[in-house]
Protein backbone atom coordinates (compact mmCIF):
# COMPACT_ATOMS: atom_id res chain seq x y z
CA UNK A 1 0.00 0.00 0.00
CA UNK A 2 0.97 3.25 -1.22
CA UNK A 3 0.11 6.56 0.81
CA UNK A 4 0.09 9.36 -1.66
CA UNK A 5 1.18 12.95 0.17
CA UNK A 6 -1.27 15.71 -0.83
CA UNK A 7 -0.31 17.78 -3.22
CA UNK A 8 -0.97 21.68 -4.03
CA UNK A 9 -3.11 21.54 -7.07
CA UNK A 10 -1.55 25.05 -7.48
CA UNK A 11 1.99 24.74 -9.32
CA UNK A 12 2.92 28.22 -9.29
CA UNK A 13 1.79 31.19 -7.96
CA UNK A 14 2.99 34.95 -9.24
CA UNK A 15 0.59 37.55 -7.20
CA UNK A 16 -3.10 36.69 -8.09
CA UNK A 17 -1.94 34.73 -11.02
CA UNK A 18 -2.29 31.29 -9.85
CA UNK A 19 -1.27 28.44 -12.41
CA UNK A 20 -2.76 25.09 -11.37
CA UNK A 21 -1.12 21.71 -12.30
CA UNK A 22 -4.03 20.73 -14.34
CA UNK A 23 -3.94 23.75 -16.60
CA UNK A 24 -0.27 23.08 -16.74
CA UNK A 25 -0.81 19.79 -18.12
CA UNK A 26 -2.61 21.48 -21.08
CA UNK A 27 0.25 23.75 -21.91
CA UNK A 28 2.94 20.55 -22.17
CA UNK A 29 -0.13 18.06 -23.81
CA UNK A 30 -0.65 21.24 -26.57
CA UNK A 31 3.34 22.00 -27.13
CA UNK A 32 3.94 18.05 -27.29
CA UNK A 33 1.34 18.48 -30.34
CA UNK A 34 2.96 21.39 -31.80
CA UNK A 35 6.72 20.13 -31.98
CA UNK A 36 5.44 16.85 -33.50
CA UNK A 37 2.81 17.91 -36.01
CA UNK A 38 5.61 20.44 -37.00
CA UNK A 39 7.61 17.63 -37.87
CA UNK A 40 4.83 15.85 -39.44
CA UNK A 41 3.94 18.59 -41.45
CA UNK A 42 7.31 18.61 -43.21
CA UNK A 43 7.50 15.01 -44.43
CA UNK A 44 7.28 14.92 -48.09
CA UNK A 45 3.98 13.29 -48.46
CA UNK A 46 1.74 15.48 -45.32
CA UNK A 47 -1.26 15.69 -46.29
CA UNK A 48 -0.86 19.48 -44.58
CA UNK A 49 2.03 22.44 -44.66
CA UNK A 50 3.12 23.75 -41.79
CA UNK A 51 1.14 27.11 -42.13
CA UNK A 52 -2.17 24.51 -42.52
CA UNK A 53 -1.25 22.58 -39.35
CA UNK A 54 -0.63 25.73 -37.41
CA UNK A 55 -3.98 27.12 -38.58
CA UNK A 56 -5.83 23.64 -37.38
CA UNK A 57 -4.10 23.23 -34.55
CA UNK A 58 -5.86 26.43 -33.47
CA UNK A 59 -8.90 25.70 -34.51
CA UNK A 60 -8.77 21.89 -33.07
CA UNK A 61 -7.62 23.79 -29.71
CA UNK A 62 -10.87 25.75 -29.49
CA UNK A 63 -13.24 22.58 -30.12
CA UNK A 64 -11.11 21.02 -27.64
CA UNK A 65 -11.88 22.96 -24.76
CA UNK A 66 -15.57 24.17 -25.90
CA UNK A 67 -16.61 20.27 -26.36
CA UNK A 68 -14.64 19.33 -23.07
CA UNK A 69 -16.41 21.50 -21.04
CA UNK A 70 -19.75 21.65 -22.63
CA UNK A 71 -19.79 17.42 -22.58
CA UNK A 72 -18.79 17.31 -19.28
CA UNK A 73 -22.00 19.61 -18.29
CA UNK A 74 -24.07 17.33 -20.45
CA UNK A 75 -22.35 14.00 -19.80
CA UNK A 76 -21.70 13.95 -16.03
CA UNK A 77 -23.09 17.10 -14.56
CA UNK A 78 -26.37 18.20 -15.94
CA UNK A 79 -28.17 18.16 -12.80
CA UNK A 80 -25.83 20.63 -11.22
CA UNK A 81 -25.16 23.17 -13.94
CA UNK A 82 -29.13 23.29 -14.51
CA UNK A 83 -29.04 24.64 -11.06
CA UNK A 84 -25.96 26.52 -11.17
CA UNK A 85 -25.62 28.11 -14.60
CA UNK A 86 -22.55 30.20 -14.57
CA UNK A 87 -20.14 27.31 -12.88
CA UNK A 88 -20.50 26.18 -16.38
CA UNK A 89 -17.78 28.52 -17.58
CA UNK A 90 -15.58 27.93 -14.65
CA UNK A 91 -13.21 25.74 -16.52
CA UNK A 92 -10.37 26.76 -13.66
CA UNK A 93 -12.37 24.76 -11.32
CA UNK A 94 -12.18 21.43 -13.68
CA UNK A 95 -14.77 19.07 -14.97
CA UNK A 96 -13.75 18.00 -18.75
CA UNK A 97 -14.62 15.17 -20.44
CA UNK A 98 -12.33 13.08 -23.31
CA UNK A 99 -15.51 12.37 -25.54
CA UNK A 100 -17.40 15.99 -25.16
CA UNK A 101 -13.34 16.95 -26.28
CA UNK A 102 -13.17 14.91 -28.94
CA UNK A 103 -17.04 15.60 -30.56
CA UNK A 104 -15.43 19.18 -30.29
CA UNK A 105 -12.41 18.61 -32.33
CA UNK A 106 -14.67 16.68 -34.88
CA UNK A 107 -16.28 19.82 -35.38
CA UNK A 108 -13.46 21.69 -35.16
CA UNK A 109 -11.82 19.68 -38.09
CA UNK A 110 -15.19 19.83 -40.25
CA UNK A 111 -15.47 22.99 -40.34
CA UNK A 112 -11.43 23.59 -40.98
CA UNK A 113 -11.84 21.14 -43.72
CA UNK A 114 -14.55 22.30 -45.32
CA UNK A 115 -13.16 25.89 -45.11
CA UNK A 116 -9.93 24.71 -46.81
CA UNK A 117 -11.35 22.61 -49.14
CA UNK A 118 -9.03 19.50 -47.37
CA UNK A 119 -10.47 15.43 -46.38
CA UNK A 120 -11.24 15.61 -42.70
CA UNK A 121 -10.23 11.94 -42.97
CA UNK A 122 -6.67 13.13 -43.44
CA UNK A 123 -6.78 15.75 -41.05
CA UNK A 124 -7.67 13.16 -38.86
CA UNK A 125 -5.43 10.78 -39.79
CA UNK A 126 -2.85 13.67 -39.54
CA UNK A 127 -3.65 14.74 -35.95
CA UNK A 128 -4.71 11.80 -33.96
CA UNK A 129 -1.20 10.70 -33.55
CA UNK A 130 -0.47 14.13 -31.73
CA UNK A 131 -3.16 13.24 -28.74
CA UNK A 132 -1.41 10.45 -26.69
CA UNK A 133 0.80 12.62 -25.46
CA UNK A 134 -1.96 15.18 -24.66
CA UNK A 135 -4.00 12.37 -23.09
CA UNK A 136 -0.71 11.06 -20.95
CA UNK A 137 -0.24 15.01 -19.42
CA UNK A 138 -3.88 15.17 -18.87
CA UNK A 139 -4.21 11.52 -16.60
CA UNK A 140 -0.90 12.63 -15.05
CA UNK A 141 -2.98 15.84 -13.72
CA UNK A 142 -5.62 13.73 -12.86
CA UNK A 143 -3.18 11.80 -10.58
CA UNK A 144 -1.96 15.01 -8.93
CA UNK A 145 -4.70 16.54 -8.19
CA UNK A 146 -6.21 12.98 -6.39
CA UNK A 147 -9.09 12.89 -8.23
CA UNK A 148 -10.80 10.27 -10.73
CA UNK A 149 -9.26 7.46 -8.75
CA UNK A 150 -9.52 3.97 -8.60
CA UNK A 151 -11.63 1.12 -7.26
CA UNK A 152 -10.39 -0.72 -3.51
CA UNK A 153 -8.04 -3.39 -4.03
CA UNK A 154 -5.43 -5.08 -2.19
CA UNK A 155 -2.60 -4.77 -5.12
CA UNK A 156 0.65 -4.01 -3.70
CA UNK A 157 0.87 -1.15 -5.54
CA UNK A 158 -2.72 -0.25 -4.08
CA UNK A 159 -2.85 3.67 -3.35
CA UNK A 160 -4.68 5.60 -0.48
CA UNK A 161 -5.50 9.23 -1.83
CA UNK A 162 -5.62 12.47 0.28
CA UNK A 163 -9.09 13.07 -0.67
CA UNK A 164 -12.30 13.08 1.90
CA UNK A 165 -14.02 11.21 -0.74
CA UNK A 166 -11.21 8.26 -1.26
CA UNK A 167 -11.30 7.81 2.51
CA UNK A 168 -8.48 5.46 3.65
CA UNK A 169 -8.82 2.26 1.76
CA UNK A 170 -6.45 1.53 -0.80
CA UNK A 171 -7.02 1.83 -4.30
CA UNK A 172 -6.23 1.31 -7.93
CA UNK A 173 -4.34 4.04 -9.26
CA UNK A 174 -6.36 4.18 -12.40
CA UNK A 175 -5.26 7.39 -13.55
CA UNK A 176 -1.63 5.52 -14.14
CA UNK A 177 -3.57 2.77 -15.82
CA UNK A 178 -4.60 5.22 -18.34
CA UNK A 179 -1.68 7.41 -18.95
CA UNK A 180 0.17 4.38 -19.75
CA UNK A 181 -2.40 2.84 -22.47
CA UNK A 182 -3.82 6.12 -23.57
CA UNK A 183 -0.64 7.99 -23.57
CA UNK A 184 2.44 5.71 -23.77
CA UNK A 185 1.23 2.71 -25.43
CA UNK A 186 -1.32 4.39 -27.85
CA UNK A 187 1.18 7.20 -28.46
CA UNK A 188 3.57 4.26 -29.75
CA UNK A 189 1.31 2.14 -31.72
CA UNK A 190 -0.12 5.55 -33.31
CA UNK A 191 3.33 6.86 -34.70
CA UNK A 192 4.59 3.09 -35.67
CA UNK A 193 1.60 2.82 -38.09
CA UNK A 194 1.28 6.18 -39.41
CA UNK A 195 5.13 6.29 -40.03
CA UNK A 196 4.07 5.09 -43.54
CA UNK A 197 1.43 5.98 -46.04
CA UNK A 198 -1.91 4.24 -45.16
CA UNK A 199 -5.23 4.14 -46.39
CA UNK A 200 -7.48 6.94 -45.79
CA UNK A 201 -9.46 6.72 -42.64
CA UNK A 202 -7.13 3.95 -41.05
CA UNK A 203 -5.09 6.15 -38.54
CA UNK A 204 -8.56 7.74 -37.13
CA UNK A 205 -9.91 4.81 -37.03
CA UNK A 206 -7.18 2.53 -35.38
CA UNK A 207 -7.12 5.64 -32.57
CA UNK A 208 -10.75 5.03 -32.26
CA UNK A 209 -10.68 1.90 -31.88
CA UNK A 210 -7.81 1.05 -29.63
CA UNK A 211 -8.42 4.29 -26.87
CA UNK A 212 -11.90 3.09 -26.76
CA UNK A 213 -10.79 -0.72 -25.95
CA UNK A 214 -8.46 1.05 -23.26
CA UNK A 215 -10.98 3.34 -21.79
CA UNK A 216 -13.14 0.28 -21.54
CA UNK A 217 -11.29 -1.69 -19.80
CA UNK A 218 -9.89 0.18 -17.32
CA UNK A 219 -13.08 1.77 -16.54
CA UNK A 220 -13.36 -1.84 -14.46
CA UNK A 221 -10.31 -0.19 -12.05
CA UNK A 222 -11.67 3.02 -11.73
CA UNK A 223 -14.53 4.58 -9.53
CA UNK A 224 -17.64 5.21 -11.25
CA UNK A 225 -18.39 9.18 -10.95
CA UNK A 226 -19.20 9.49 -7.49
CA UNK A 227 -22.57 11.97 -8.87
CA UNK A 228 -23.97 9.96 -11.28
CA UNK A 229 -22.58 5.98 -10.61
CA UNK A 230 -23.52 3.29 -13.00
CA UNK A 231 -25.74 4.46 -15.75
CA UNK A 232 -26.62 0.70 -17.29
CA UNK A 233 -27.17 -2.44 -16.25
CA UNK A 234 -25.19 -2.09 -12.72
CA UNK A 235 -22.15 -2.52 -14.17
CA UNK A 236 -21.31 0.10 -17.29
CA UNK A 237 -20.28 3.39 -16.61
CA UNK A 238 -20.44 6.68 -18.70
CA UNK A 239 -17.12 6.29 -19.99
CA UNK A 240 -17.83 2.53 -20.80
CA UNK A 241 -21.12 3.70 -22.52
CA UNK A 242 -19.26 6.35 -24.27
CA UNK A 243 -16.37 4.28 -25.20
CA UNK A 244 -18.70 1.95 -27.07
CA UNK A 245 -19.72 4.05 -30.14
CA UNK A 246 -15.61 5.17 -30.40
CA UNK A 247 -14.85 1.22 -30.87
CA UNK A 248 -17.50 0.54 -33.64
CA UNK A 249 -16.76 3.77 -35.18
CA UNK A 250 -12.84 2.83 -35.17
CA UNK A 251 -13.79 -0.69 -36.64
CA UNK A 252 -16.09 0.66 -39.30
CA UNK A 253 -13.36 2.97 -40.42
CA UNK A 254 -10.54 0.76 -40.35
CA UNK A 255 -12.34 -1.94 -42.09
CA UNK A 256 -13.76 0.95 -44.73
CA UNK A 257 -10.43 2.24 -45.14
CA UNK A 258 -8.54 -1.19 -46.35
CA UNK A 259 -12.02 -1.89 -48.32
CA UNK A 260 -11.75 1.35 -50.68
CA UNK A 261 -8.28 0.82 -50.85
CA UNK A 262 -8.34 -2.30 -52.03
CA UNK A 263 -10.72 -1.33 -54.56
CA UNK A 264 -9.05 1.55 -55.97
CA UNK A 265 -5.69 -0.63 -56.42
CA UNK A 266 -7.82 -3.05 -57.93
CA UNK A 267 -8.94 -0.23 -60.73
CA UNK A 268 -6.93 -0.95 -64.22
Amino acid sequence: MIIIPEINPVALSIGPLAIRWYGLMYIVGFAAAMILGQRRALRQRSSINPDQFRDLIFYALVGLIAGARIGYVLFYSRGYSLDHPLEIFAIWNGGMSFHGGLIGVLCAVLLFSWRRGLHPLDLGDFLVPLAPPGLFAGRIGNFINAELWGRPSDVPWAMVFPTYEAGVIPRHPSQLYEALLEGVVLFLVLWAFSARPKPRGSVTGLFLLLYGLFRFMVEFFRQPDLQIGFVAMDWLTMGQVLSLPMIIIGVWLLVRSYRVSNLRQAVP
